[in-house]
């Protein structure tokens, strides 16, 4: 398959657009018509990942951390000049899912749920979308041809459905006075009408389009209608939150986490005997949502990276962190292969997962 088929399909379960607006995901490195041969996941896209790749003559990589993030103002030898000038001799492409698999219903954070072993879980903080729900009035003989005509102008289309209109049926009444030029009645009489209310649903961004359209194709000089602005919870957002199997003390579930995530360092905050039975995470530098977690009935706000400050304002107001450092984000590698696999349904023969250690870090 092509790079463009594999970038279309990732796109439709984890949209690039989901992504946060100062992230850089998608197709960092390559081109939309290559061929893909195979598929290396990984965390970080380090020179070592980049061997692992030529090694096993895989030519596209997919990482979680973007590589070209900061501001590329050269490619020389050297730092992060290295890595791109060997993937690009190499002719391996390098495709980041950041953010937007951050937030995915089965991403990062899912992973790291599944993998401490929460259960009943559920996203923490979904996102919403906001939208328009529209209502035009028109004469019930008009009401097909303006449906027909405003489906081929893109409207009314919920995901793999088009033409979602709802329709009702009333009197409409008006009185045409001197100046008008009524499509149905006469000047200066009060005219009733068997129209139908048409409803259906755009996009934020369709509304000047909708309001254009509405104006052109109905039939009434000055039509009637309306915008009325809606929000929706999406299946996607930050973080996971839910039971754990048992209750369990502080200090044992941040042992118990060290074990589950094998990784070398956990720290935690809080009384350690203080017992636990529902906890929220967020994958990467969660911290921040601590407080909202707690209100949404988290015993324990597990994430990394928490400076001594954040940690030290935790414990005074009461809430308990578990600090798994930001490396464990590493679960992503073979959980994006399973779900590449179960995306491409067979359509890139080798895929594989990098077990290359990529924590900059050393533990004593």
């Amino acid at each position: 398959m092509k790079t463009s088929e594999l970038l279309s399909i990732i796109n439709q379960h984890v949209p690039f657009a989901s992504a946060e607006s100062w992230d850089n995901v998608g197709l960092l490195i390559g081109d939309t018509n290559q061929e893909v041969n195979g598929i290396l996941t990984a965390l970080d896209c380090t020179f070592d990942v980049v061997d692992e790749a030529i090694e096993k003559n895989i030519n596209t990589i997919i990482a979680h951390h973007p590589l070209i993030f900061k501001g590329v103002k050269n490619i020389n030898e050297g730092g992060y000049g290295t890595i791109i000038r060997r993937l690009i001799q190499n002719n391996i492409q390098l495709i980041a899912l950041h953010t937007n698999l951050d937030v995915y219903q089965y991403g990062v954070n899912a992973m790291l749920s599944k993998r401490i072993g929460i259960k009943n879980a559920e996203i923490l903080e979904p996102q919403t979308e906001s939208y328009y729900k529209v209502q035009v009035f028109i004469p019930e003989e008009n009401v097909v041809e303006f449906k027909d005509k405003m489906n081929d102008q893109g409207f009314a289309s919920e995901g793999d459905y088009e033409y979602c209109f709802f329709s009702t049926k009333g009197d409409g009444q008006f009185k045409p006075v001197d100046g008008a030029n009524p499509h149905i009645g006469q000047l200066n009489e009060i005219e009733t009408v068997e129209e139908v209310k048409v409803e259906f649903m755009i996009q934020n961004n369709e509304r000047a389009k909708a309001e254009y359209f509405i104006n052109a194709l109905h039939p009434y000089e000055t039509p009637v209608y309306d915008f009325i602005p809606l929000t929706k919870s999406l299946n996607r957002g930050l973080g996971m939150i839910g039971d754990l199997p048992e209750q369990t003390t502080l200090k044992a579930l941040a042992s118990a986490i060290k074990t589950q995530l094998d990784i070398p360092s956990v720290r935690f905050t809080g009384n350690p005997n203080a017992l636990i039975s529902k906890a929220a995470v967020i994958g990467g530098s969660g911290i921040g949502y601590e407080q909202y977690a707690h209100q949404k009935g988290a015993d324990v706000f597990i994430t990394g990276d928490i400076k001594h400050h954040d940690a030290l304002d935790a414990e005074i107001d009461g809430y308990h962190l578990i600090d798994i450092n930001h490396y464990s984000e590493y679960v992503m590698r073979d959980g994006l292969k399973a779900l590449l696999e179960q995306w491409l349904e067979g359509k890139v023969d080798n895929i594989e997962a990098s077990h290359l250690n990529t924590d900059p870090f050393n533990y004593v």
